[in-house]
Parts: C-alpha cells; structure tokens; sequence
C-alpha cells in the first residue's frame, strides 16, 4: 500500500494514516511507523497482519522523496540506531528541532516567536567525545539494532564518534575475537563482555577505554587481559586510562561493582572554557564539547552574572557551569544529589583555583531550602535538569526563593516547557529560547533560556 508521512514520531520515525476496508465492507483506520522516512514523502509499505490498528514497518520504496532527503554516509545505517535522521539534510533537522521546541513552548501557552533558529555545527559528524558500545553474546562488538534492543549490529565504524575512539574500539573487537571471548547473554544472564566505554577529550586528546565484564580479569583471563594492556600501549600512547570494570548485575547498564586500572590513571583529564575537569567513568560530562562550550557561552550571555551577586547552580553535577559562573559572580552554590559528582566539583573548583564556591550533596528541593538558610536569596538561579526536568514542585519551590534571573539548561524541551509554566505564577516571564543541537542525526534537542522577574 501506498502511505503518506505527515508527521514524525518522538523517536524520529515518519508516521501516516491510511484507511482500508475490512471483510464487511466497514472502513478502518491503521495507524503506521515507518523509519527511515520524512514529511511529505509517499512510500510504499507492507503490513503482514491487516488486523492490527498500529503496525511500524520498514518502507519499501521512496515513491515520492522529500527534497531535503541526502544519502546517508554510514554503511551501518540501515540497521543501527544510534542515528535515526543521516537521511536528513542536516538544514532539515534543525527546522525539525527548531519547531519541537516551539510546539512544546506553544502547548503551555508560550509565544513560539520567543524561540530563535537551532543553532547547530559546521560539521556535524566526529562530535561525540564518549561512546558506549555493546558486546553481542558471540562476542561481536557494536551498538544496538534500531527497535531491537536485545539485538547488536557489528560495527566496523561510527562516523558520530572520534576517529581516535573508533580505531580503539576496534582493537578490542579484534582483541576480543583472537582470543575467543564470548559476549554477556541478556537473556540466559551468562557470558563475560559485557559493554567498552571509549572516552576522549578532545582538549587534552587523553582517552580512557573501559571494559564492563561480568568477572575479574585474572585467573584463566590473565593472559587475554595481559595482552590488550599491550596493544593499548603500543598502539594508542593517548590512552591515559585502561579500566576493567566488574558488572555482575542484571541490569543493562554501564556500572561497576569493582574497579580494576590496568593501564594509567582511573581518570582522565577534559577542559572546557579554559578550566580543566577530572572525568572518571562514571562523570557526566557533556557529549559534544564543541556544542557545550555554546551552552556555556549562552548561559553566561543570558545570565548577566555580576561580581557583587550570589548564584545558584542546581543539578550542577560535576561544576560544568559553576566554574566559568563562580569567575563571574560573588560566590556560588552548587546543589546535586549525586554525591560523586559533588565530590568531582569540589576537587575540580580546587584544580583550577576557585574558591568562592559551596558544594551540597542533597536533592533540588531540599537543597534549595539549606542554601537559602545560609547563604540567602540568590540574584541569578542555574538549573541543568535530566531529561525528566526539574518538576513542579523544585519549580515552586525556585519561584518562592524569588531569583531575580532565571537560565534554564534543558535536554528535553517538552519538560522544559512544563516547568517553567510554573514560574508564571510566580511572576516571572519567558525572555529568550535558544536551541542548541548537541546531537546530530538524532531526535535530541538541548534548550538555553531566560526568564526574569
């Protein structure tokens, strides 16, 4: 059948509507996800069970191909998910992006003229400085299959990730298969690799591979384990970090029950707008430095620190913000629940000589009320949420401290939107909304926006 995209989904995938006919003549409506695709296009699908409402379905021809439709470059594309959009002219992805943001603000009752163009890169590919691939239980190394979860692709490149990352990354897949290595069974919960975490930072060129396995790398591993630390060395003298973790839980996540440093430090060392950072496995960092220093720099233009004013940074992780801010104002605290992460911005205010400062380990709304009791109301508030957003009550509880300035950071425009509708009540208004695309290829969207008494 031939099916038109008017629309996309929020995973990317194009979405369409037809109507047919069932054995008794009545007329019903199916619902489609067809990846892959753009508005406008005309493709023609197959849906093996008619009976359905919904089906998702590969398109097998581009009758009619939208304009802005360019061949994607990566020869794993059509099966990978970790990008969704390399079909798209990259003009064409930050229209989408920047019309996201503005049906999100406009759904609250915000006017979507507030939202300037995404502001996206010059070259939008080698952006990543982290990857995160996974070990198929055969041991092949790759990322997953785009809707398949329990599926990995082999890779034999990533055109989103940093060269240098890629050709280690691929050491250990050779690595892996000369010595016979099987990869972690999701399903029988057996096997040994589990994930390689490649982290590089494009300042300092440092980079840190991370191997996540379900046991310790001696005994009958010794030997497989003594040779990769000697490939590392010889061929990748960058490599500042070679880690070993051990992750024997169920859960399919990148976390460490052990830590064992084969080669160099269990860090490495990242800067971003002059200050240097100590990021470890774990650290949050953001992903694109190229596009972060932007969010730092809007940040900073549309907060107007000054030096005689006191400054909260919440959700302020490992002091991304607070140190380009705490060089800006009269002093700042920092709030996050994550006590690492606290302990990494107290460490890295130290390494660059900043000592204006306060780190509290506590979550954003408690957090809130300690500071304000010694430290007192602030004249500029920062939040960096995560994707789910700071929520109405942090929100009330931000409008009550009564800031005289606002800049939110967000990586999901539709929790943006939600939150600040809170602080109307409070009396303040929405000035400025810039997207920033930090990712790509993909769906994701980050937002820097004003809001002012």
């Amino acid at each position: 059948m031939v099916a038109t995209i008017h629309g996309l989904d929020d995973r990317g995938s194009g979405r369409a509507s037809v109507w047919r006919e069932n054995e008794l003549g009545n007329k019903r409506k199916l619902k489609l996800t067809i990846p892959q695709t753009l508005p406008g296009e005309e493709v023609q699908v197959t849906v093996d069970k008619p009976e359905k409402k919904r089906w998702r379905t590969m398109p097998q021809e581009i009758i009619t191909p939208s304009p802005e439709r360019t061949t994607p470059p990566c020869p794993h594309f059509d099966r990978c998910g970790g990008c969704v959009w390399q079909h798209w002219e990259y003009e064409g992805q930050l229209k989408e992006k920047t019309n996201h943001v503005k049906h999100a603000l406009e759904a609250e009752g915000f006017d979507p003229a507030l939202v300037r163009d995404a502001m996206g890169m010059d070259n939008p590919w080698r952006y990543r400085n982290k990857m995160e691939f996974t070990f198929s239980k055969e041991g092949e190394l790759g990322l997953h299959e785009q809707g398949n979860f329990r599926k990995v692709i082999s890779l034999e490149t990533c055109l989103i990730a940093s060269e240098q990352m890629v050709e280690a990354a691929m050491e250990v897949a050779a690595w892996t298969k000369e010595h016979g290595l099987k990869g972690y069974d999701k399903e029988a919960h057996e096997g040994l690799l589990r994930h390689l975490m490649v982290r590089q930072s494009f300042a300092t060129g440092e980079l840190m591979l991370g191997v996540f396995a379900t046991e310790a790398p001696t005994g009958d591993l010794q030997a497989a384990v003594d040779d990769l630390k000697a490939r590392v060395e010889a061929k990748f003298p960058h490599v500042k970090s070679l880690l070993w973790m051990e992750n024997t839980d169920w859960a399919d996540r990148t976390q460490a029950e052990e830590i064992h440093v084969l080669a160099g430090r269990d860090f490495i060392y990242d800067e971003m707008d002059g200050y240097r950072f100590r990021l470890w496995f774990d650290t949050f960092f953001q992903t694109n430095p190229t596009q972060a220093q932007k969010l730092v720099d809007l940040a900073i233009e549309m907060g107007k620190p000054k030096e005689t004013e006191k400054m909260i940074d919440l959700f302020c992780g490992v002091g991304t913000f607070s140190l380009p801010f705490a060089s800006r104002v009269g002093a700042l605290a920092g709030i996050e629940i994550v006590e690492s992460s606290i302990e990494s911005a107290k460490r890295n205010a130290s390494d660059n000589h900043i000592s204006n400062t306060t780190f509290l380990a506590k979550d954003a709304r408690n957090g809130i009320d300690e500071i304000l009791e010694s430290f007192g109301r602030p004249e500029l508030l920062l939040l960096d949420p995560p994707r789910s957003g700071a929520g109405g009550k942090v929100m009330r509880r931000i409008g009550r401290a009564q800031p005289e300035r606002i800049v939110y950071v967000s990586c999901n425009p539709d929790t943006f939107a939600t939150d600040v509708k809170e602080l109307e009540a409070f009396g303040y208004k929405l000035d400025d909304v810039q997207p920033v695309d930090l990712f790509p290829h993909t769906v994701h969207v980050e937002v820097v926006a004003s809001l002012s008494k």
